[in-house]
Protein backbone atom coordinates (compact mmCIF):
# COMPACT_ATOMS: atom_id res chain seq x y z
CA UNK A 1 0.00 0.00 0.00
CA UNK A 2 1.26 3.69 -0.68
CA UNK A 3 1.85 6.64 1.36
CA UNK A 4 -1.22 7.76 0.22
CA UNK A 5 -3.28 4.84 0.55
CA UNK A 6 -2.40 4.86 3.57
CA UNK A 7 -3.09 8.42 4.69
CA UNK A 8 -6.18 8.04 3.26
CA UNK A 9 -6.99 4.97 4.87
CA UNK A 10 -6.32 6.41 8.14
CA UNK A 11 -8.91 8.78 8.46
CA UNK A 12 -11.97 7.54 9.75
CA UNK A 13 -15.30 8.64 7.73
CA UNK A 14 -17.60 10.36 8.96
CA UNK A 15 -20.25 7.63 8.87
CA UNK A 16 -18.41 5.46 10.97
CA UNK A 17 -17.49 8.06 13.63
CA UNK A 18 -17.72 6.58 17.18
CA UNK A 19 -17.58 8.40 20.74
CA UNK A 20 -14.36 7.21 21.89
CA UNK A 21 -13.31 7.81 25.48
CA UNK A 22 -11.18 10.61 26.24
CA UNK A 23 -7.97 8.28 25.67
CA UNK A 24 -8.93 5.85 23.33
CA UNK A 25 -7.33 6.19 19.96
CA UNK A 26 -8.27 4.55 16.46
CA UNK A 27 -6.10 1.74 15.37
CA UNK A 28 -7.74 0.06 12.19
CA UNK A 29 -11.03 0.14 10.51
CA UNK A 30 -13.24 -1.45 7.76
CA UNK A 31 -16.52 -1.14 5.99
CA UNK A 32 -18.71 -4.28 6.00
CA UNK A 33 -21.53 -4.34 3.87
CA UNK A 34 -24.34 -5.32 1.00
CA UNK A 35 -25.69 -7.08 4.09
CA UNK A 36 -23.46 -9.67 4.40
CA UNK A 37 -23.37 -9.76 8.60
CA UNK A 38 -24.82 -12.13 10.29
CA UNK A 39 -25.24 -13.23 13.77
CA UNK A 40 -26.56 -9.93 16.00
CA UNK A 41 -25.37 -6.92 14.10
CA UNK A 42 -26.55 -4.99 10.93
CA UNK A 43 -25.11 -5.77 7.59
CA UNK A 44 -24.06 -2.14 6.18
CA UNK A 45 -21.55 0.04 8.69
CA UNK A 46 -17.88 -0.07 9.80
CA UNK A 47 -15.83 -1.85 11.61
CA UNK A 48 -13.45 0.25 13.83
CA UNK A 49 -10.98 -0.62 16.22
CA UNK A 50 -9.41 1.29 18.77
CA UNK A 51 -6.72 0.86 21.33
CA UNK A 52 -9.97 0.07 24.18
CA UNK A 53 -11.60 -2.31 21.78
CA UNK A 54 -13.61 -3.34 18.43
CA UNK A 55 -16.68 -1.63 17.98
CA UNK A 56 -19.68 -3.31 15.84
CA UNK A 57 -21.99 -2.03 13.03
CA UNK A 58 -25.30 -1.39 15.30
CA UNK A 59 -24.22 -1.47 18.44
CA UNK A 60 -23.94 1.65 20.41
CA UNK A 61 -20.87 0.17 22.76
CA UNK A 62 -17.61 -0.72 22.11
CA UNK A 63 -16.54 -4.39 22.52
CA UNK A 64 -13.46 -4.16 24.70
CA UNK A 65 -10.75 -6.77 23.83
CA UNK A 66 -11.38 -8.56 27.16
CA UNK A 67 -14.86 -9.34 26.15
CA UNK A 68 -14.04 -11.08 23.34
CA UNK A 69 -13.82 -14.66 23.82
CA UNK A 70 -12.89 -15.28 20.10
CA UNK A 71 -11.79 -14.29 16.12
CA UNK A 72 -11.32 -15.61 13.59
CA UNK A 73 -10.34 -13.94 9.74
CA UNK A 74 -11.48 -16.40 6.76
CA UNK A 75 -9.56 -14.03 4.44
CA UNK A 76 -12.84 -12.20 3.52
CA UNK A 77 -14.79 -12.72 6.78
CA UNK A 78 -14.17 -11.83 10.14
CA UNK A 79 -16.04 -13.63 13.21
CA UNK A 80 -16.22 -12.46 16.44
CA UNK A 81 -17.25 -14.10 19.56
CA UNK A 82 -18.03 -12.00 22.44
CA UNK A 83 -18.18 -13.10 26.16
CA UNK A 84 -21.39 -13.09 27.74
CA UNK A 85 -21.51 -12.57 31.70
CA UNK A 86 -23.05 -15.37 33.28
CA UNK A 87 -22.63 -14.69 36.46
CA UNK A 88 -20.71 -11.99 38.80
CA UNK A 89 -17.82 -13.18 41.39
CA UNK A 90 -19.16 -13.71 45.00
CA UNK A 91 -22.81 -14.52 43.00
CA UNK A 92 -22.90 -18.03 44.04
CA UNK A 93 -20.43 -20.76 45.37
CA UNK A 94 -19.74 -21.62 42.04
CA UNK A 95 -18.18 -18.08 41.42
CA UNK A 96 -15.31 -17.08 43.02
CA UNK A 97 -14.77 -14.91 39.84
CA UNK A 98 -16.77 -14.27 37.04
CA UNK A 99 -17.90 -16.54 35.04
CA UNK A 100 -18.46 -16.04 30.97
CA UNK A 101 -20.01 -18.09 28.74
CA UNK A 102 -19.84 -17.10 24.18
CA UNK A 103 -22.37 -15.22 23.44
CA UNK A 104 -24.11 -15.54 19.41
CA UNK A 105 -20.91 -14.96 17.28
CA UNK A 106 -21.03 -12.34 14.55
CA UNK A 107 -19.82 -12.41 11.05
CA UNK A 108 -18.99 -9.81 8.77
CA UNK A 109 -17.72 -9.78 5.43
CA UNK A 110 -14.74 -7.41 4.35
CA UNK A 111 -13.76 -6.31 1.10
CA UNK A 112 -11.09 -3.98 1.92
CA UNK A 113 -9.56 -5.25 5.72
CA UNK A 114 -6.38 -3.13 5.43
CA UNK A 115 -4.99 -3.83 9.15
CA UNK A 116 -8.21 -4.92 10.65
CA UNK A 117 -8.21 -8.56 11.01
CA UNK A 118 -4.50 -8.31 11.97
CA UNK A 119 -4.85 -5.47 14.76
CA UNK A 120 -8.14 -7.61 16.02
CA UNK A 121 -5.96 -10.97 16.47
CA UNK A 122 -3.10 -9.23 18.19
CA UNK A 123 -5.17 -7.00 20.55
CA UNK A 124 -7.38 -10.15 21.40
CA UNK A 125 -4.65 -12.50 22.35
CA UNK A 126 -2.92 -9.97 23.71
CA UNK A 127 -5.29 -8.96 26.52
CA UNK A 128 -4.81 -12.73 27.41
CA UNK A 129 -2.42 -12.91 30.60
CA UNK A 130 -2.79 -16.44 31.67
CA UNK A 131 -5.08 -19.19 30.57
CA UNK A 132 -5.41 -22.60 31.47
CA UNK A 133 -7.90 -25.61 31.27
CA UNK A 134 -8.85 -27.96 33.97
CA UNK A 135 -10.83 -31.20 33.79
CA UNK A 136 -13.23 -31.23 36.46
CA UNK A 137 -15.43 -34.39 37.87
CA UNK A 138 -18.47 -32.88 35.91
CA UNK A 139 -16.84 -31.52 32.96
CA UNK A 140 -14.09 -28.78 32.85
CA UNK A 141 -13.43 -25.40 33.40
CA UNK A 142 -10.90 -22.49 31.61
CA UNK A 143 -9.57 -19.98 34.28
CA UNK A 144 -8.55 -16.68 32.62
CA UNK A 145 -7.00 -13.26 33.58
CA UNK A 146 -7.02 -10.79 30.98
CA UNK A 147 -5.93 -7.33 30.57
CA UNK A 148 -8.90 -4.52 30.59
CA UNK A 149 -7.15 -1.49 28.63
CA UNK A 150 -6.67 1.80 31.04
CA UNK A 151 -7.29 -0.60 34.33
CA UNK A 152 -4.45 -1.64 36.37
CA UNK A 153 -4.26 -5.62 37.15
CA UNK A 154 -5.68 -8.83 35.92
CA UNK A 155 -9.29 -9.45 35.69
CA UNK A 156 -10.20 -12.80 36.81
CA UNK A 157 -12.19 -14.89 34.76
CA UNK A 158 -14.05 -18.53 34.48
CA UNK A 159 -15.07 -19.77 31.81
CA UNK A 160 -17.39 -23.43 32.21
CA UNK A 161 -17.31 -25.92 29.40
CA UNK A 162 -20.35 -26.53 27.74
CA UNK A 163 -22.65 -28.70 29.06
CA UNK A 164 -20.91 -28.87 32.66
CA UNK A 165 -23.11 -27.78 35.64
CA UNK A 166 -22.05 -25.04 37.37
CA UNK A 167 -23.90 -25.23 40.35
CA UNK A 168 -22.70 -28.25 42.00
CA UNK A 169 -19.99 -30.40 44.12
CA UNK A 170 -17.11 -29.22 42.04
CA UNK A 171 -17.26 -25.46 43.64
CA UNK A 172 -14.71 -25.89 46.34
CA UNK A 173 -12.11 -27.44 43.67
CA UNK A 174 -12.99 -24.43 41.04
CA UNK A 175 -11.97 -22.02 43.93
CA UNK A 176 -8.66 -23.51 44.76
CA UNK A 177 -8.04 -23.91 40.89
CA UNK A 178 -8.47 -20.18 40.83
CA UNK A 179 -6.35 -19.51 43.93
CA UNK A 180 -3.17 -21.49 42.38
CA UNK A 181 -3.42 -19.68 38.92
CA UNK A 182 -3.46 -16.28 40.93
CA UNK A 183 -0.45 -17.11 43.07
CA UNK A 184 0.99 -18.72 39.94
CA UNK A 185 0.66 -15.35 37.95
CA UNK A 186 1.65 -13.60 41.24
CA UNK A 187 4.87 -15.20 42.39
CA UNK A 188 5.87 -15.28 38.75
Amino acid sequence: MGILARIRRSRLPVEAKRPFAASEHLVAWAPVGNGHATGGSAGDGYLVATNRGLWLPGRDERLGWHEIHKATWSGRELVVTPARLVRSAGEAPDAPADVFTDDEPVSYRIGDPGELPYQVRVRVTRSVAFSTHHELPNGGVRVVARRIPGVDGLHWALRYDEGTVLIGPDHDLVAELLAQARNTVETG
